[in-house]
């Protein structure tokens, strides 16, 4: 599993039918078992063995699936295969209509800039736990329960989770978050904020250092009063 991709929406334009059948089989056969063999894919997207073949060779060639038959011979979704099987799903509900640049990378996700089917400016956030620099995200975050052990992606899935649920939240109480607009698997889409981080300013007006100063401790008292 490849934590570090980056994402081209333009290869989208290029999948079939087909081709998303079988990365949603190889998706669905994820869910109990590592590596997921050609006859459970078969089974899942129901196609001809020849055609299941010739769109798996195709997916592998995009980067979408992984293949390992070293010690058991299967398939497995890539970060790239996940985040084409979400922006599907934003394509088909019209909240994302085309990918723009990428504006963030951190341990945890990606961060670029999108428009949605009536031109409005949005974010795409997709969580990609597992990088090297956070692998020990599973010792501290309660995200599995009481479960003992989970893929990457399915991590990925409830961290995206949990921050929509999180961000609607404070949104609906006025905190000054961007407000969410949909999420699917490991993706979030939420407002564009226009402005720029404190760390990319050289130079700030006492007074305006002043505001956000009180805007700051505001927003401190306010989560405060609401337990957080």
């Amino acid at each position: 599993l490849t934590h570090n991709t980056k994402l081209d929406a333009t290869q989208l334009r290029y999948l079939s039918k087909e081709d998303f059948r079988v990365l949603t089989a190889v998706e669905v056969g994820m869910k109990n078992h590592e590596l997921v063999p050609v006859q459970l894919i078969e089974q899942i997207a129901r196609l001809k063995r020849g055609g299941t073949f010739h769109t798996i060779t195709n997916l592998l060639k995009h980067k979408l699936i992984h293949h390992d038959g070293k010690h058991y011979d299967g398939y497995c979704l890539t970060y790239l295969g996940y985040d084409f099987l979400a922006l599907r799903v934003f394509m088909e509900r019209g909240t994302v209509a085309a990918v723009g640049s990428q504006i963030g990378v951190g341990k945890e996700a990606d961060v670029y800039r999108v428009v949605d089917a009536e031109g409005n400016d949005r974010v795409l956030k997709l969580h990609r736990l597992g990088r090297t620099s956070f692998r020990a995200v599973k010792k501290k975050r309660d995200y599995l329960g009481k479960r003992k052990s989970a893929s990457w992606l399915y991590m990925s899935r409830l961290s995206a989770q949990k921050e929509h649920a999180f961000m609607a939240a404070l949104h609906k109480e006025g905190f000054p978050v961007p407000e969410p607009v949909d999420y699917n698997r490991h993706c979030l889409v939420m407002d564009l904020v226009p402005g720029t981080t404190l760390a990319n300013m050289k130079a700030v007006k006492p007074s305006i250092a002043l505001e956000l100063f009180r805007e700051s401790l505001d927003s401190i008292v306010h989560l405060a009063e609401h337990g957080l």
